[in-house]
C-alpha cells in the first residue's frame, strides 16, 4: 500500500491525513491547534505540524503540504524570527499598501508591475511596515518565508534553501506574475 499525506496548516490549526494513494481510502488523521491572533511566533507552526503530522511522516511516501500563502516571516541570519509573523488577515499595513500603490503610478500601473493591486495581506506592505514601525527588527532581517513555505522548509532535508511556488510568490507583491521573475527592487521599497 502506497501512502500520501497532506498537510493544511491554516490560521487555526494544523492537519494531517494520511491517505492510500491507490483508492483514497483515509488511513489516519491528527490535527494540532495554532495560536490564535494575526501575528504569530512562527515555531508554533513548526510545533503543531510535528505534532499534526510527525507520527505519520515515516509511513508516508509523498507528502503534500497546503497552508497560507500570504503573510511575512522575518529571520535573521541564523534563520530565526526576528519578531512574531504577520498573517494575511493582519492589517496593520494598509497604509503601507496605499502607499505602495501611489507609489508605483496607481492601481493600473500596480497590476501591470506584478500582477495585482496590492493589498494589506501582501508581504511587501508588510516589509514596508516592519521598516516603519520596527526598524530595528527590520535591520535585523536578513530572509523573509512566507507561512507555507516556513512550513515545507520545515519539512526538507537539512540544507535545503528556503523554495516556494508561483501561486505563494504571488502574494509577495516583489514576484511579477506579468514577467515571471522576483523583483528584489520593490521587495526594498
Amino acid at each position: 500500500m502506497t501512502l500520501v499525506l497532506g498537510i493544511d496548516s491554516s490560521t487555526q490549526s494544523t492537519k494531517a491525513l494520511l491517505v492510500d494513494a491507490a483508492d483514497g481510502t483515509v488511513v489516519e488523521q491528527r490535527s494540532a491547534p495554532h495560536p490564535q491572533g494575526t501575528e504569530v511566533d512562527p515555531r508554533a507552526w513548526t510545533e503543531a505540524l510535528t505534532q499534526a503530522a510527525g507520527p505519520l511522516l515515516p509511513r508516508a511516501s509523498a507528502v503534500a503540504v497546503a497552508g497560507q500563502q500570504h503573510g511575512m516571516v522575518a529571520l535573521d541570519e541564523q534563520g530565526d524570527p526576528v519578531r512574531p509573523a504577520l498573517l494575511w488577515n493582519d492589517t496593520r499595513s494598509a497604509a503601507s499598501a496605499r502607499q505602495l500603490v501611489e507609489e508605483w503610478g496607481g492601481p493600473q500601473a500596480c497590476a501591470e508591475l506584478v500582477g495585482s493591486v496590492l493589498v494589506a495581506s501582501f508581504t511587501v506592505t508588510k516589509l514596508r511596515w516592519l521598516r516603519e514601525h520596527e526598524p530595528e527588527a527590520a535591520r535585523r532581517t536578513h530572509r523573509v518565508l512566507l507561512p507555507h513555505d516556513r512550513l515545507s522548509q520545515h519539512l526538507a532535508a537539512p540544507g535545503t534553501p528556503a523554495f516556494t511556488d508561483r501561486g505563494d510568490a504571488s502574494g509577495t507583491g516583489y514576484f511579477s506574475t506579468v514577467d515571471d521573475e522576483w523583483r528584489p527592487d520593490l521587495a526594498a521599497g
